[in-house]
């Protein structure tokens, strides 16, 4: 089977990882020091002052959403822009802190949001925020997005989950003053992989230290001593009885120091895997021309593509087809938000998602696929009835 995507974790980290867990005394497992390293590695990494590591990259919406509600950014609107091209819990975790999605149309250039829908929808709905999804590793015309956002007053949160390695005009996404945050996943599957696992970066401190509180039960015990000791002296809080104050009504997303050995282990591999996905990419470009979707790559930007998107009115017969040849193939991310169950909002007229939904699938793309392989999955995809 040519599968969809590959495992980033090898036995040689799985080795390590054991002759890690023998040591004597047994290491901490649970969030501790080692966390902390892979959340300075990674900042370093991306270009930002600070890292969040949590349990997923779900959970890492979730909490950025969280800490900026509690910062007072939906406190006149509750209304955030979401893509219906992205991830569910782009959409539920809105949902869930008592928010309003708002959904915006793609374009087929990049994938990302529809400058034209996206402007209408600022004008008439006025929202505090857009999440920025950055689809598949492709990169948006971030320079024309900020200025139509801070012609507005909208403020941007990026949701990297799918891009890890890709870069705007040499830059990692997620790494700019441009926005108010970015988040990742490190799920199996993905760029890289803690088995389990998510980032939220930034650049501000005060939203640096409420992330960490709120990750965390709503208490200060990973804050740094100074902002501790002004946060207790605030409440008039001696030392025993901070140990159970809880600023903020918090949650429990933290992750782990098995999961962290394992990321400081991966991000030294993600430039190696970015590399071989774009060089998958390119072949795809090459030799892909059943698909109605016309992707424009600017020069200077870097795509380390998640997964190679194909939109075709034929799509049956070519999902048949890959599947008879054992080819993993799955539905164009999931489509379009708004047209699933869960969502009995309103529907804006969204032609571009409403054509993904109906016909767009993505083939596979990891570090482990060769070649011969893409273009056998080039064939197949080619072969069927053009439309």
């Amino acid at each position: 089977m040519i599968k969809l995507v590959s495992d980033t974790i090898d036995r040689e980290d799985i080795n390590s990882l054991i002759e890690w867990l023998q040591q004597d005394p047994i290491p901490k497992l649970t969030k501790g020091e080692i966390t902390k390293e892979l959340e300075k590695k990674w900042a370093k990494k991306v270009g930002t002052k600070y890292s969040v590591f949590v349990n997923s990259g779900s959970s890492a919406i979730l909490l950025l959403l969280a800490a900026l509600k509690e910062q007072g950014v939906f406190s006149k609107n509750k209304k955030i822009v979401v893509p219906s091209l992205s991830w569910m819990t782009d959409v539920s975790s809105p949902m869930q802190l008592g928010l309003q999605p708002i959904f915006v149309d793609c374009n087929l250039r990049d994938l990302s949001v529809d400058m034209d829908h996206l402007e209408k929808i600022f004008q008439k709905e006025k929202p505090a925020a857009l999440m920025l999804v950055h689809v598949l590793g492709f990169v948006p015309e971030m320079v024309e997005l900020v200025e139509l956002c801070r012609k507005y007053g909208v403020l941007i949160l990026e949701d990297v989950c799918e891009s890890m390695g890709s870069k705007y005009r040499g830059k990692p996404l997620g790494n700019s003053n441009m926005t108010v945050g970015s988040v990742y996943s490190t799920y199996f599957g993905h760029h890289i992989s803690t088995i389990e696992g998510g980032f939220i970066n930034c650049n501000d401190s005060d939203l640096y230290y409420l992330l960490l509180a709120l990750r965390s039960h709503g208490w200060d015990r990973d804050l740094p001593k100074n902002v501790q000791n002004a946060w207790r002296s605030n409440y008039e809080l001696d030392e025993f009885d901070a140990l159970y104050t809880f600023y903020y009504p918090g949650f429990n997303l933290r992750s782990t120091d098995l999961q962290a050995f394992l990321g400081l282990r991966q991000i030294d591999k993600l430039d190696g895997f970015a590399k071989k996905r774009e060089e998958n990419f390119k072949i795809y470009q090459k030799n892909i021309s059943n698909t109605m979707l016309k992707l424009e790559i600017h020069p200077k930007d870097f795509i380390s593509n998640f997964a190679y998107p194909v939109v075709s009115p034929n799509r049956a017969e070519i999902v048949k087809a890959l599947k008879k040849a054992d080819i993993e193939v799955r539905p164009l991310i999931a489509g379009s938000l708004a047209e699933k169950p869960f969502w009995t909002g309103k529907k804006p007229k969204m032609p571009n998602c409403e054509m993904i939904n109906k016909y767009g699938f993505y083939l596979p793309n990891h570090q482990g696929l060769t070649e011969k392989e893409i273009l056998q999955i080039c064939a197949i995809v080619n072969n069927a009835s053009p439309f």
